[in-house]
């Protein structure tokens, strides 16, 4: 009983991060259920999927109606990325499950040092919304196929690798490398979320791991609720927050991961 109201509460705390960063779910689903919930770290990653799918399906409709979701990218960068998403997932099996949080919480903080450094470009040009659309080019229809195909495969095996729905991965890349603004990422890679976790979860059938669907289902509903409170909320906030929101709870999540598996470990 008391995991099952553990999993509300925190639950749609995620739910309204995912819903107003269009990211979040995934990186703080994941280290809940191992540390608070006391799952195994491999049945964790895949009931993440679960929360972080049906939660960015409920978030992304209030972004689809205000116009901020750019559908073909996202459709395209999340078929392209599903593929770097099995092999990912079929690769995290093989990793020790203690490695696999200790990656997670590196892999949190680099990204998070890229957000900052956007987040002070923006702040010295005084808008957010031009400078993202000025310094990027990401309006240019000649922009590289290749490239969002190199970014969707990589980031696709992130989020494959350690079970998170992807927006950890999606908003940088589709802020730093392909040129969105923070509100465009945030609401496309709802998208790109949905496509990804259904895609990790279909390359889980057949293996040893297994969910908790009590908590799972529990944690999913309480978080959905909390991605359509979160999701208006992004609208009152100018990009440089929102960016600098996204890098911090990254730190904020490295951080905790990374003190818990130490600790862990030598114990």
């Amino acid at each position: 009983m008391t995991h099952l109201f553990l999993a509300l509460i925190v639950g749609f705390g995620v739910g309204i991060v995912v819903g107003a960063l269009g990211a979040g779910g995934g990186i703080l689903s994941v280290p809940v259920l191992v540390y608070l919930l006391g799952q195994e770290p491999h049945a964790a990653s895949a009931g993440s999927l679960v929360i972080v799918g049906l939660t960015a399906v409920v978030s992304l409709m209030p972004r689809a109606r205000e116009g901020h979701v750019r559908w073909r990218d996202g459709l395209v960068f999340g078929v392209v990325s599903s593929v770097g998403n099995v092999l990912g997932s079929r690769a995290s099996l093989m990793v020790d499950a203690h490695m696999l949080m200790i990656l997670f919480s590196v892999l949190l903080m680099a990204v998070g040092v890229f957000m900052v450094r956007k987040s002070c470009r923006m702040s010295q040009v005084g808008d957010a919304g031009t400078v993202a659309h000025a310094d990027s080019g990401s309006t240019n229809p000649h922009r590289s196929v290749w490239l969002l195909v190199a970014c969707a495969t990589a980031t696709g095996a992130l989020t494959g690798f350690f079970g998170v729905g992807g927006g950890f991965a999606v908003v940088p890349m589709l802020v730093l490398a392909l040129g969105f603004t923070m509100r465009e990422a945030s609401s496309t890679s709802l998208l790109v979320m949905i496509i990804a976790s259904a895609a990790g979860l279909m390359s889980r059938i057949g293996t040893s791991v297994s969910i908790d669907w009590g908590i799972v289902i529990v944690f999913a509903l309480a978080s959905m609720i909390g991605g359509l409170v979160g999701a208006p909320a992004s609208r009152r906030m100018r990009e440089v927050v929102l960016t600098r929101l996204f890098a911090g709870l990254l730190f904020i999540v490295a951080t905790y991961t990374m003190i818990s598996t130490l600790i862990e470990m030598l114990a």
